[in-house]
């Protein structure tokens, strides 16, 4: 996400920590490497300079609490300057009763389809029956896009083909799920010139009256986003933005910054390609990971959601030391639903920070591919007890699983050494760790 500003941040703040003297000179070094990588970051020169001005006026003026050295000080302004420049906290909250009706609005290829399957499964995850209406009748194919979509998370979808009226069908949607708690309607994608469709989000608005319209925009247009979102309010009331694909977007810090000062909250950001890679925005924990000071806590709600609460015989499995090729398969499978390596080390503090090579990490998730596609490949028997592995055995498995034997025997030693550390240390560091994420 955004790697190329992270890496811009994270390198100016070690560069900060590396002087000897946090000097005025220093400061003033730290800022015009911090507007560099803003400015790179396609971010608003004026919002730049507001910003940079603020957090150096701080760093020569205030003196750090005691106990804290300036330079971690000098940090901790910068994380309260950058996270106030995105906005404030925003909770989607859904009343209960009655049916709550989100209408999604935006320019054509902005992703509004895919974000209104993407926020009915993130409002499935939730608890809510969610219902999608199609009111898009210009783009050929939407009707068709938005039902696979529903039927790959479990949501139905309502349209009509033969219409080409969008707002009867959004008011007919609403009406087809009565008794849902969340009614999503998406609309066709228009530009901000195009009067005759600007004027059909009005009369789609003033027919189905939604509780909150969210905007959604393309991360990688930059600072595009002000004048877009500043255009899109005229027409109707926008209660809150959607950015997508951030994921790698050079432009997404510049998107960010222009969609927050138009004063519109920021509700979601879009991460990934996935129909779960939609998380809800929160700049103190969105510049944190820029930071590179993690966030654990995201890492346990997500954890939470997936319901990755080991029974209490896998636990104590793995502190004994009797863990199976079972249970090691049973881990491979969470860290799956987490995402990718790369996405987990990014929300646990510490290792944002540790230098590990690109081709390591993407190594990582090819080997974790790789070690489930030998697990599934062995015998029942094997599983539970890998010592029987034999050479034909091992030869079988590779076979049967598309691998080398080399990547069968590693697997059956990082098996065999984990069950080692697990049992000489009597699951101390699982205990460690377990108590250290109760504490958070």
């Amino acid at each position: 996400m955004l790697e190329r500003l992270k890496e811009g941040l994270q390198a100016a703040i070690k560069k900060l920590i590396g002087v000897t003297t946090v000097d005025e000179a220093a400061v003033k070094e730290f800022i015009r490497d911090l507007q560099r990588t803003l400015l790179q970051a396609d971010v608003n020169v004026k919002q730049v300079l507001e910003v940079t001005s603020k957090i150096e006026k701080r760093a020569l003026q205030e003196t750090p609490p005691p106990g804290l050295p300036r330079k971690d000080h000098i940090v901790k302004i910068l994380y309260e300057e950058l996270s106030s420049t995105l906005g404030g906290e925003v909770k989607l909250e859904i009343p209960i009763g009655r049916t709550y009706t989100i209408l999604l609005v935006g320019i054509q290829g902005s992703g509004k389809t895919t974000v209104a399957a993407k926020l009915a499964r993130y409002l499935q995850k939730k608890g809510y029956k969610v219902g999608v209406v199609c009111a898009d009748t210009y783009r050929p194919g939407a009707l068709t896009q938005l039902t696979m979509l529903g039927k790959q998370i479990g949501v139905e979808v309502y349209g009509d083909e033969n219409s080409s009226d969008a707002a009867t069908i959004a008011e007919r949607g609403l009406k087809y799920f009565e008794g849902k708690n969340v009614v999503i309607v998406d609309t066709a994608g228009r530009h901000k010139e195009e009067k005759g469709l600007l004027e059909e989000m009005k009369e789609i608005s003033s027919k189905i009256t939604p509780d909150l319209t969210l905007l959604v925009i393309d991360g990688t247009i930059g600072q595009a986003c002000y004048s877009q979102s500043e255009a899109f309010h005229k027409a109707v009331p926008i209660g809150g933005i959607v950015i997508t694909k951030l994921d790698g977007a050079a432009k997404g810090g510049g998107a960010l910054a222009a969609a927050a000062a138009t004063g519109a909250k920021i509700f979601f950001i879009g991460t990934g390609e996935r129909v779960d890679d939609l998380e809800p925005f929160s700049p103190t924990r969105f510049v944190g990971r820029l930071l590179g000071l993690g966030d654990i806590k995201a890492l346990l709600e997500r954890a939470k959601e997936l319901e990755m609460e080991a029974d209490e015989k896998k636990v104590q499995r793995l502190i004994s030391g009797k863990m199976t090729i079972d249970d090691l398969y049973y881990q491979l499978e969470q860290m799956r639903k987490l995402g990718s390596i790369r996405r987990i080390l990014e929300l646990i503090p510490g290792f944002s920070q540790t230098q590990i090579p690109e081709a390591e990490l993407e190594g990582l998730d090819e080997k974790l591919e790789k070690w489930r596609s030998i697990i599934l490949s062995m015998t029942k028997e094997e599983r539970a007890n890998p010592e029987i592995m034999n050479v034909s055995r091992i030869r079988r498995v590779a076979r049967g699983s598309g691998t080398a034997e080399r990547d069968v025997k590693e697997l059956l030693a990082r098996y065999k050494q984990t069950k080692d550390v697990m049992k000489a240390s009597k699951g101390r560091a699982l205990r460690q760790l377990l108590r250290r994420l109760q504490q958070t």
